[in-house]
């Protein structure tokens, strides 16, 4: 009898499918590591082993049996998206199998709901939690603690840039689906082939967040926490192994260089990239970092001031300001509040420094980085673009080009931006109107929409800081917002697009299914 071998199999070409089983090998194999830090605390490894051996086998068996085949954009963004899908779905089994939101009462759905929210926000990068008083984070083992922050951290810089990494068969098709995972005002390829590109950003990735763990363990955080919140905070992720998150620890120097990490997690990887190489900072004369940087300083200086107007010494009052901006700037999403009626609290502050902080909860960070939201550069092409439509009213002949830096963008690039914008409000609008009808209030729905499309985490009115997202939405509110939080993390266009490719196949396969009955 011959032998078997997988080589001979026939492999059916299949992008989605061979870069999601790809994507579920990693998440396999970073379970089974879990699972054996789980026996520090005596706790059984058995929920992540076992979810680890399922993902494995179903990871496996989808990368073998299939192959990359022939990538359009559609297709592009349809792998990226499932791939997030699939490691979504199969990420809730360590929470379920441990009976992590097991209440004790609830029903199965409400459980499923739970661990699919907390598994979405975590390879999303959101950073929005159903832990909470009920369910304290810290009262779970270390093993699923670490498989958590672990999430974030996979998911920050993103998971199909690791696929990418691995997979050189992708060729040219590897950098378009990059740019559907990071989307930028351009696709910026830093080495001469795709897979050495991934490869860059990866060795930046790994390097930003050891060097913020050995700052953090140096600051006073045990060994254990500063690798958690290292992972995290270069995801730009925001969990936490503290139901307190940062304010457990109530530690200037540690805020301080949590601060820096993230706003190096919130600017350009390709910036980070050219500073390696040039041996030089190039990040200044680049005119989205600029008001990046400048956006963060005039904000916290505003709040600040705001808030020492209120009573609070201005030292602490710049504290609070400066750690919430950067947090929410950057889509992190941590809180420095300490539990005592702290200023860190921005869910208690006037307002103010309210309004000024959601103006963030939209934007974001920088494109080409791990952070979420709209991104500074269509803040600035959008704003420039109203500015020239001003113009051009009262000088309708007028040629008004629109630039970035010294850069002219292209007309083409112009409508995308405004078009992303003009969408991105008729879903924020959606997202409102539907949390609402589902018994959420007006501030909490509206901000709750915003932060999960930007993937901040923390939002305003009962979803604040220290609030648990269980706590302040339904669990079919938590449903949508799940979904708003996929949007974001691949963007609009990109998932309109991953739903357009199935049905221009299915609706292809009808047309032949009608000719061959015609004929």
């Amino acid at each position: 009898m011959s032998r078997f071998h997988f080589k001979t199999m026939s492999k059916r070409p299949h992008t989605t499918l061979h870069v999601a089983g790809t994507a579920l090998l990693f998440v396999s194999l970073m379970m089974l590591v879990c699972s054996f830090v789980e026996l520090s605390d005596n706790k059984s490894i058995y929920p992540l082993l076992v979810a680890s051996i399922i993902c494995g086998l179903i990871g496996g068996l989808a990368r073998l049996t299939t192959k990359p085949g022939t990538l359009g954009q559609a297709e592009i963004f349809s792998a990226v998206g499932g791939a997030y899908l699939f490691v979504s779905l199969f990420g809730t089994l360590p929470y379920l199998f441990a009976g992590t939101f097991d209440y004790g009462g609830s029903n199965s759905l409400i459980e499923f709901t739970d661990a699919l929210f907390e598994s979405i926000s975590g390879y999303t990068a959101t950073g929005s939690t159903v832990f909470g008083s009920h369910n304290p984070i810290e009262s779970h083992g270390t093993g699923i603690l670490l498989y958590r922050q672990l999430t974030q951290w996979l998911g920050g810089l993103g998971i199909v840039v690791l696929v990418v990494t691995v997979l050189p068969s992708l060729r040219a098709s590897g950098l378009g689906l990059i740019s559907a995972e990071a989307p930028g005002p351009e696709s910026d390829r830093l080495a001469s082939r795709v897979v050495d590109t991934a490869r860059e950003f990866w060795k930046i990735y790994f390097v930003l967040t050891l060097l913020i763990g050995v700052g953090l363990f140096a600051a006073g955080m045990g060994g254990f926490d500063a690798l958690a919140h290292a992972l995290t905070t270069a995801a730009t992720g925001g969990f936490s192994t503290r139901s307190a998150s940062i304010g457990f620890w109530d530690n200037p120097t540690i805020e301080i260089i949590l601060i820096i990490g993230m706003i190096l997690g919130g600017s350009s990887f390709a910036l980070h990239w050219r500073a390696t190489k040039e041996r030089r900072v190039p990040h200044f004369k680049d005119s989205e970092f600029r008001a990046y940087i400048g956006l963060f300083t005039l904000a916290a200086v505003v709040i600040a001031w705001i808030l020492s107007s209120n009573g609070l010494g201005f030292g602490q009052a710049l504290r609070s300001a400066t750690f919430n901006v950067v947090a929410l700037g950057t889509s992190s999403g941590f809180s420095n509040a300490t539990g005592d009626g702290s200023s860190g609290d921005f869910a208690a502050w006037a307002s103010g420094p309210q309004a000024i902080l959601f103006i963030f909860l939209i934007f974001g960070g920088c494109t080409g980085s791990t952070s979420g939201g709209v991104k500074i550069f269509r803040l600035q092409v959008g704003a420039l673009h109203a500015l020239r439509s001003i113009r051009k009213f009262r000088r309708p002949r007028g040629i008004f080009p629109v630039f970035h830096g010294s850069k002219v963008i292209s007309e083409s690039l112009v409508q995308r931006v405004a078009g992303f914008i003009a969408v991105y409000a008729v879903l924020v609008i959606s997202g409102t109107i539907i949390l609402t009808i589902l018994d959420t209030d007006i501030v909490t729905a509206a901000s709750g929409a915003v932060s999960a499309l930007g993937n901040m985490g923390p939002a305003l009115g009962e979803a604040g800081p220290t609030s648990s997202f269980a706590d302040a939405y339904s669990a079919p509110s938590r449903l949508v917002l799940a979904i708003f939080m996929l949007i974001g993390r691949l963007e609009i266009f990109p998932m309109l697009l991953m739903v357009i490719s199935p049905y221009r196949v299915t609706k292809k396969q009808i047309r032949q299914i009608r000719k061959k009955n015609y004929s």
